[in-house]
């Protein structure tokens, strides 16, 4: 099907590392994509898909049903929100958020759109931007389930997988569980190529050898794709970020996951020296 001849009509913000490779793919898949940047030098790595630009925040909102953010951080996506996105917004337009955020700014979401009678989902993405690249990602859906279903198209323009979580919050729940379980395997991968460095084995023979065995784990498969020499201390930050994120949450549940958060910090601040020591 053309979704153009559909009406749906997409709005996208944040071409980021993350959010650019994703509005390309709605493109491509058929969408009548519209877009808004703070800098206009951002349209130009779309490349030659088919996309509208607009000036404004309140123009991009009266054109779509639907608009979708990827920001990095719930205070980025709240300024956006709040400064044009819904009160240019038709009723029951949808506004998608596929950053990583807690659960509960996604319901603060919710109810802000509530009051304009916006619909919102929770849909962060996990794949990072080869994954986005390749349309393999694995969207994690949080919100009404009527409404994820309204959308789901979208999301299979970038993604392999589409999951359905349940109410608002829970796909940036299972989002901050999977990055948590991610980075532990990442400290668990970096305490072992440490002591087989100093028993003297050969570690890119071990790792591939490895990723054959029982004790594989994708993050094996991004070290020297996703995580490169280059990549290693901003990725490492950023999981530090959602490490704080986790804690914050879990804090607030009333769970204790100090030795999880523990681990988790370990695994990101380990990582830069983890692909040192793998290219030296």
């Amino acid at each position: 099907m053309n979704h153009m001849q559909s009406g749906m009509s997409v709005g996208f913000i944040g071409l980021g590392d993350q959010g650019l490779p994703m509005a390309k793919a709605l493109a491509e898949g058929g969408f009548d994509l519209h877009v808004w940047a703070r800098r206009p030098l951002s349209y130009k790595d779309l490349g030659k898909v088919r996309y509208t630009a607009h000036d404004g925040l309140g123009a991009l909102a009266q054109a779509c049903s639907v608009v979708a953010l990827c920001l990095r951080t719930d205070d980025d996506l709240f300024e956006v929100v709040q400064n044009g996105l819904l009160t240019g917004l038709k009723k029951g337009s949808v506004i998608v958020n596929h950053g990583t955020g807690t659960p509960a700014n996604a319901g603060h979401l919710a109810e802000l759109c509530a009051q304009h009678r916006i619909e919102s989902l929770d849909a962060p993405v996990s794949g990072a931007r080869r994954g986005a690249e390749e349309k393999t990602l694995t969207t994690l859906v949080g919100g009404p389930e009527a409404v994820a279903n309204r959308c789901e198209p979208l999301f299979q323009s970038f993604s392999r997988h589409v999951v359905y979580l349940g109410d608002s919050g829970s796909g940036q729940a299972a989002k901050l569980f999977n990055n948590t379980m991610m980075i532990m395997n990442q400290a668990n991968v970096a305490d072992l190529v440490d002591l087989a460095s100093r028993y003297g084995l050969n570690l890119w023979k071990l790792i591939e050898a490895i990723k054959l065995c029982s004790g594989f784990s994708n993050s094996l498969i991004h070290i020297n794709t996703v995580l490169t020499p280059e990549t290693a201390p901003h990725m490492a930050a950023v999981e530090a970020e959602d490490m704080d994120i986790f804690a914050k949450v879990m804090a607030n549940a009333g769970i204790d996951a100090e030795a999880v958060v523990a681990r988790g910090h370990h695994g990101a601040k380990m990582l830069p020296d983890l692909i040192r020591k793998l290219n030296c």
